[in-house]
């Protein structure tokens, strides 16, 4: 009746407890409630990080119970109804109670627990003096009990009422310790080091990893509180997690968990995810209600799934019930239903869909871009300028663990990346991408790629003599990894006009993309091509392009691949190349307009956006190929129908570009028709009359 595995479907000391079936048999009851004691009393085996002596209590009261529990199954199969209620309460009790136990032991919550010793002591007070009050109505009088078992339950009825479950006295030093940290951050000084340590001890989180999950679950309630609109706790959680993330970078020397290779990782999830995908019908995320594909899925009481903004509407419109079911609910309460909202921004993605959950994104983003409290501001401020000295004096292995740093801090943070380029990170780093060290130099690219997404670390990075040094590892990068990050950094550099042709001009930047390319993985031939296409936008470097010898590899891969975003992307920069005379001629030369003409035809291997592109090449091919291309287009009989498709279910641009070649392929085939009609009709005969 109750998962016991850590999941991460139920939130932090959130506990959705269910009541017991008003029939359900006696001995199913007391069976279950046996089984939850059990559960609760192997906590006795696990660490506590704060409320020790509590939770030991409340342990052993639960142990003082089980003998009256099997007393009561073993003897009685039918109870009155009193002694039903009294078990389907404290039903209900053991489940919150296995609940709160169990967010007591997990891994990377400790500190958020720690600081939330006061609330869960009282959390321990209520759900005991809970269980003497079902006890209180138990009917000794009507059902025979043993005189020990009895005396056992006026013991804990008792010991519940007299005893306390208070904030404990070493859980209040620690989290006063923490509150002074936090005030020494806000005033930008550097705490000690041996408060730190002893904070962590206290809690048993000592290593890199261990520190890592705590950040991350902290991370993960700040974004969950962005979605409120009082966001109360938006700045304790960023204090926290500025104390955290300062913990990792400071108070530990040696790293457990190595951030290189992720990036393949990602890649075969992304694999697994798309397989799923293929799997599911996508009706399957639209809401019962509005029939729109969900933004925001969650699940109320009947485990029926909806999106946030209808189901609220729903219940705000009077209505107390389930639209799907018509059952009645008792609770409005909403849980996020986070696989499902994940799936569906894949789909999204896969399939060139506008995802309603931009708006949700766009919060995501205003969030990273703030420090969320003067606490988590001073943190990073502090951690910057202890990075950028790491990096300027410390020996190989402690660069090598500030790039670590850096490359963390800044995946998502646009505050954190502010905080580092301010602090000259950047030229740092660049020096580090000379490093024999394979690590430190893949580790200092990553930092690099993502300092990248902030606007002014590109003009540092050129103007400290970067694309000279990014370009050397994409070129003789030690580890493949490093040549892909390389290649990425390469792409937001681009963005900028003025970086865009000067990448051109170093002689092995377009070369070694190339090359990059041929080797093959999916994630070197991604990151390659999205290089490829962000230099594009620079008409300079088109010639530098087919100059490298890059149609027949971008015409193999429209051939071999069977990735759908691989093809989009190889499409999007056939389509750009198409665009000068040039370029089409190249892209006639080796083949591939019948490439294309089966790559539109197709449905397995191209989504939405895939198609805009590949409309956008033909019709390019058709405008600059001349009248054979054309004539070529009119005998595909799988052609037409495929552009009327685009025209109907095709994205806005994909549209208007099929609209645009029909009507070039009509007005080819009207011209055809009417010289043929001039051909065969014989010329008028005149007869003369004398």
């Amino acid at each position: 009746m109750i998962r016991t595995e850590n999941g991460s479907s139920r939130r932090i000391l959130n506990f959705p407890a269910v009541h017991p079936c008003v029939n359900i048999a006696s001995s199913t009851l007391l069976s279950s409630l046996i089984n939850l004691s059990n559960e609760i009393s192997k906590f006795q085996y696990k660490f506590f990080s704060s409320n020790k002596r509590n939770a030991k209590n409340a342990i052993r009261l639960i142990h003082l119970l089980q003998p009256f529990l099997h007393e009561i199954r073993e003897n009685h199969s039918n109870l009155p109804a009193p002694a039903t209620l009294c078990f389907s309460e404290l039903h209900v009790i053991f489940q919150k109670l296995f609940f709160l136990m169990e967010d007591l032991t997990r891994e990377g919550v400790r500190l958020f627990m720690l600081m939330e010793s006061g609330r869960v002591a009282n959390m321990f007070r209520v759900l005991f003096r809970s269980v003497a009050s079902a006890l209180d109505v138990f009917p000794f009088d009507s059902v025979d009990v043993c005189v020990e078992g009895k005396e056992d339950v006026l013991l804990l009825i008792k010991q519940v009422r007299e005893g306390r479950f208070d904030f404990e006295v070493d859980d209040e030093e620690i989290v006063m310790c923490v509150m002074n940290v936090l005030n020494l951050f806000e005033k930008r000084v550097v705490p000690n080091k041996f408060d730190l340590k002893k904070v962590l001890d206290y809690i048993g989180v000592c290593e890199w990893s261990e520190i890592n999950k705590e950040v991350k679950f902290l991370d993960s309630e700040i974004g969950f509180e962005w979605l409120n609109d009082e966001k109360r706790k938006v700045g304790f959680l960023s204090s926290l997690m500025g104390f955290m993330s300062y913990c990792r970078c400071v108070a530990v020397e040696v790293l457990d968990c190595e951030e290189e290779g992720k990036s393949s990782k990602k890649f075969d999830s992304r694999r697994e995810s798309e397989m799923i995908l293929s799997c599911l019908n996508s009706d399957d995320f639209r809401c019962p209600v509005s029939l729109e594909i969900m933004s925001d899925p969650v699940t109320i009481e009947t485990g029926h799934t909806y999106d946030r903004s209808s189901i609220l509407k729903w219940f705000r419109s009077g209505n107390a019930t389930c639209p799907k079911t018509g059952k009645s609910v008792s609770s409005i309460e909403l849980v996020p239903n986070l696989v499902l909202r994940k799936l569906i921004q894949q789909y999204c993605n896969v399939n060139g869909i506008p995802s309603g959950d931009s708006g949700r994104r766009s919060r995501d983003i205003t969030r990273t871009a703030e420090p969320g409290s003067e606490a988590a501001e001073g943190a990073m401020k502090l951690l910057a300028d202890f990075l950028c000295e790491s990096l300027d004096n410390g020996n190989v292995e402690q660069k090598n663990h500030a790039a670590v740093e850096i490359r963390v801090l800044t995946k998502t943070s646009i505050f954190s990346r502010s905080c580092l380029v301010e602090a000259g990170s950047v030229p740092l780093l660049l020096l580090l991408l000379a490093s024999s060290d394979s690590s430190a130099q893949e580790n200092s690219i990553a930092a690099l790629l993502n300092l990248s997404k902030y606007t002014r670390s590109r003009s540092e990075m050129v103007e400290n003599w970067g694309l000279e040094m990014i370009v050397g590892v994409l070129n003789k990068g030690i580890k493949i990894e490093a040549k892909q990050h390389a290649a990425a950094v390469l792409f937001y550099l681009a963005s900028n006009p003025d970086h865009g042709n000067l990448i051109g001009e170093e002689p092995e930047a377009i070369p070694s993309l190339i090359s990059l390319i041929k080797d093959g993985t999916d994630r070197s031939v991604k990151n390659g091509l999205v290089a490829i296409f962000g230099l594009l936008k620079h008409h300079e470097n088109h010639k530098r392009i087919l100059a490298a010898q890059a149609i027949p590899l971008l015409v193999n891969i429209l051939k071999a691949s069977q990735k759908e975003e691989l093809v989009t992307d190889t499409l999007a920069i056939l389509a750009t190349l198409a665009e000068k005379s040039e370029g089409t001629s190249e892209i006639l030369r080796f083949g591939a307009l019948h490439v294309a003409v089966e790559v539109m035809s197709s449905s397995s291997t191209t989504s939405r956006l895939g198609k805009e592109h590949c409309v956008s090449l033909l019709l390019s091919l058709s405008i600059n190929g001349g009248e054979n291309v054309v004539a070529h287009l009119v005998k595909s009989s799988s052609l037409m129908e495929s552009l009327y498709s685009q025209m109907s279910e095709g994205t806005f641009r994909a549209s208007k570009k099929a609209s645009s070649l029909i009507r070039v392929l009509h007005d080819f085939y009207e011209r055809r028709s009417s010289n043929y009609k001039a051909s065969v009709i014989p010329r008028e005969q005149f007869i003369h009359v004398w």
